[in-house]
């Protein structure tokens, strides 16, 4: 039997190439500070069913430090993102209802490298999971792909990942602009192309999901 070839990830220069990616505006990224934000994120998120998930850690220089992220989280709908800072203010009953939600589910990238630290930081599950990037491994693709590759070969659409935001601060207090809407790319893009999958039958639904017990 002869074994079909891996794909390739579109190199940097046709990712360059393409239609940039277009953010959310910031009126519709809403950094949860107060408990009527985060019932109104509540309601608007059980509508949709499904999410947008990722979380943000401030980078560490050093080999012998140690990670105390994540630090921030985010979830996103078709037109909306919430951006939580996970410090002393944390709306955990909020993210409770969220992520501990069997009937909503979250999808993104590396979702299964953050159900661990979000379990030992706030003693949260990240239950009803679908982590996109090993789908990408069953679509034949031959390297990890991650959100900016798969928006690249799934929508066409070249997402910026700027440096600076990536290793910037991400335990800061007050975060900036373009933190939050780096923040927002992230899960909203995580959201559409899982759309699109569904959409053009490259996935199934409801997918498969990985779940764990909340205690």
């Amino acid at each position: 039997m002869t074994t079909a070839p891996k794909i390739p990830r579109p190199s940097s220069d046709a990712i360059a190439a393409m239609p940039a990616f277009e953010s959310l505006p910031p009126e519709r990224i809403v950094l949860l500070t107060h408990a009527d934000q985060c019932a109104l994120a509540a309601a608007a998120i059980a509508a949709a069913g499904v999410v947008g998930f990722d979380t943000e850690s401030k980078p560490l220089f050093r080999s012998d430090a140690r990670q105390t992220g994540p630090h921030v989280l985010q979830l996103a709908t078709r037109d909306m993102a919430f951006i939580v800072q996970i410090d002393q203010y944390t709306p955990t009953d909020f993210l409770r209802q969220i992520l501990e939600s069997d009937s909503i589910l979250k999808v993104g990238f590396g979702l299964n490298n953050d159900h661990g630290p979000l379990r030992a930081k706030l003693n949260i599950a990240l239950r009803h999971r679908l982590d996109l990037g090993p789908l990408f491994r069953k679509l034949g693709y031959k390297d990890a792909v991650g959100v900016k590759a798969a928006v690249a070969i799934v929508l066409g659409l070249r997402l910026r990942k700027s440096k600076k935001a990536t290793t910037s601060n991400w335990a800061a207090s007050t975060l900036s602009s373009s933190q939050l809407i780096y923040a927002a790319d992230d899960a909203h893009a995580a959201l559409l192309v899982f759309n699109e999958l569904i959409r053009t039958g490259r996935l199934q639904f409801p997918p498969a999901c990985e779940t764990d017990h909340p205690r």
